[in-house]
């Protein structure tokens, strides 16, 4: 459950007084100022301390989250152990992918790696945008496509056979993540044992 504890005079003065999503959204296209208006009313910034869940699969999937400080990671659980499926880090939107845009639950976390502040993004405003305005769907298409490489990236890696093979690529593909995230959340991302991630760390 989000709580949120702000005035619509203050929420957005550290952020010199507009959301941090209109700076993304604009390197992908211009906006206007009717869609930057409503980005600034229906956002909102949120802190995790280290550790805490995002989301849930006890929570209803209402937002996704444009990540402005700090690491998440999303994951499953297969009986006992937690299975990493993606990590992010700053200016990233995350949210649950197997119920994307509807209101229902999921078996994904999402959880902060470090103390992260977010803007959470309702659905309900991604749905009127698209609905609205030219300009939001060609952003929308333009980071749809950055997630799909990213998503094919990360299918890639899973699939070379040799797990030193795919740590040298992980290093390749993500290297800021390296030194920001455990050593047992790299391993279940590679889907490899720790003791292996170890040995390899040792060797190369």
């Amino acid at each position: 459950m989000i709580a949120v504890n702000f005035s619509d005079d203050d929420r957005w003065k550290k952020y010199n007084n507009f959301s941090p999503l209109i700076d993304i959204f604009k390197k992908f296209h211009p906006l206007n100022d009717a869609i930057e208006s409503r980005i600034n009313q229906h956002t909102f910034p949120v802190s995790y301390k280290k550790n805490k869940y995002l989301i849930s699969p006890v929570d209803r999937n209402k937002f996704l989250f444009l990540i402005v400080k700090g690491v998440v990671r999303g994951f499953i659980k297969d009986g006992n152990t937690e299975i990493t499926t993606w990590i992010a880090k700053e200016n990233e939107v995350v949210g649950t992918i197997r119920n994307l845009w509807v209101e229902s639950e999921s078996e994904e976390y999402l959880q902060a790696l470090e103390d992260v502040d977010v803007i959470a993004i309702p659905h309900v405003l991604s749905e009127y945008l698209y609905e609205n305005f030219t300009e939001a769907n060609i952003v929308g298409r333009k980071m749809m496509e950055l997630y799909y490489r990213s998503a094919e990236e990360r299918a890639y890696l899973c699939r070379i056979s040799s797990a030193e093979k795919r740590y040298k690529r992980f290093l390749d593909s993500f290297p800021d993540l390296i030194n920001r995230v455990s050593l047992k959340h790299i391993a279940s991302f590679l889907a490899i044992r720790l003791e292996t991630l170890s040995r390899i760390r040792s060797k190369i």
